[in-house]
């Protein structure tokens, strides 16, 4: 609907500079006045505000005159119109879909809010849609807002670093924030803010610095991300075992019928609680996935777990597969 009215607008404005245009090329052949007379005589054509003529017209510049005043009186109408449905509907239709965002951000639970939606936070936002999560995005700067505000995308406009923002992003409500701001200082005071109000709230940033690592973990950031470090380890990785690290690259972990690897919580298993081990669970024959990976309740990771190891409540397993074998292993859990 913007971009609708942004089209009549623009449709408005080449209608006047067109009007305009004839007006003087028509008055400068027609009478051989001057351009700059013709300009004149233009102007106080269109605006009907008729001073008087700058040098006497013959019946075909009163003609052409004529026209022009008709045309340019239907052509103002309009454009006056346009302008200001535009200037109004702008104002209206951003107060509507902003009304509509947060009465649906009140009912969210187990949400993810993103603070900042740059090159990192665009790709978070990417990934959490291939998964299908539901997401609510704060940005200050309206510009990005209206160019993504098209795409199913729930975006509140403001500074994340306040509580007021926050709260209509509905952080009390939801299970994880990342804030994935330029400024390292800013993402201190987002850590700060978002951790005072909901204590149980798992925080996820981005630093640019080393020294900034240290004070986002005590503000209360649980995990603190620098892509820069990250993108150097990646480099050199490529250059030190290449095939693994290209290996390991062509592991999707989200997509269409494309996932190799799935965690599944043991509840999702053994939804009576009950303790079983691997060997017993024997994902490899039932679904030809394997396990590669365990997550104990207490956080620690198992890697490549032996097969008599009991999986307790509360904790996870990694498994490694072909996409046939992941959607075998979710049509049996009903993941």
């Amino acid at each position: 609907m913007y971009r609708f009215f942004k089209s009549k607008f623009y449709l408005a404005l080449s209608l006047l500079v067109i009007v305009f245009t004839i007006g003087v090329f028509g008055f400068h052949s027609v009478t051989e006045m001057s351009w700059t007379d013709a300009v004149y005589m233009t102007v106080i054509t269109v605006t009907t505000v008729g001073y008087g003529e700058v040098v006497p017209l013959d019946e075909n510049a009163r003609l052409f005159t004529v026209f022009l005043i008709i045309t340019s009186v239907f052509v103002f109408a309009y454009a006056i119109t346009v302008i200001t449905e535009y200037i109004l509907s702008r104002s209206t239709l951003r107060n509507i879909i902003q009304r509509k965002t947060l009465k649906k951000i009140r009912h969210m639970e187990n949400h993810i809010i993103i603070c900042g939606f740059g090159r990192n936070g665009r790709q978070a936002s990417e990934k959490l849609s291939a998964y299908g999560e539901e997401f609510v995005i704060i940005e200050k700067n309206r510009n990005i807002i209206e160019k993504y505000e098209d795409i199913e995308t729930y975006f509140v406009e403001g500074n994340a670093s306040e509580d007021e923002v926050l709260q209509k992003a509905g952080i009390e409500q939801a299970k994880c924030l990342i804030t994935a701001l330029p400024s390292d200082a800013d993402n201190l005071f987002v850590v700060l803010s978002a951790r005072q109000i909901n204590e149980n709230l798992l925080i996820i940033s981005r630093a640019s610095q080393e020294t900034s690592y240290r004070k986002l973990k005590l503000a209360g950031a649980d995990n603190v991300i620098m892509p820069d470090r990250i993108g150097g380890e990646h480099m050199a990785s490529l250059v030190v075992v290449p095939d693994l690290v290209e290996f390991i690259d062509n592991l999707s972990l989200s997509g269409d019928n494309t996932t190799n690897v799935e965690e599944i919580k043991m509840e999702d298993i053994t939804p009576s609680g009950k303790e079983i081990t691997l060997k017993e669970l024997d994902l490899r024959r039932e679904t030809g996935c394997t396990v590669i990976g365990y997550k104990t309740p207490d956080g620690e990771y198992v890697i490549n777990p032996e097969a008599e190891l009991k999986l307790a409540k509360e904790s996870k397993i990694i498994v490694l597969g072909r996409p046939e074998q992941i959607e075998s292993l979710k049509l049996k859990y009903n993941l």
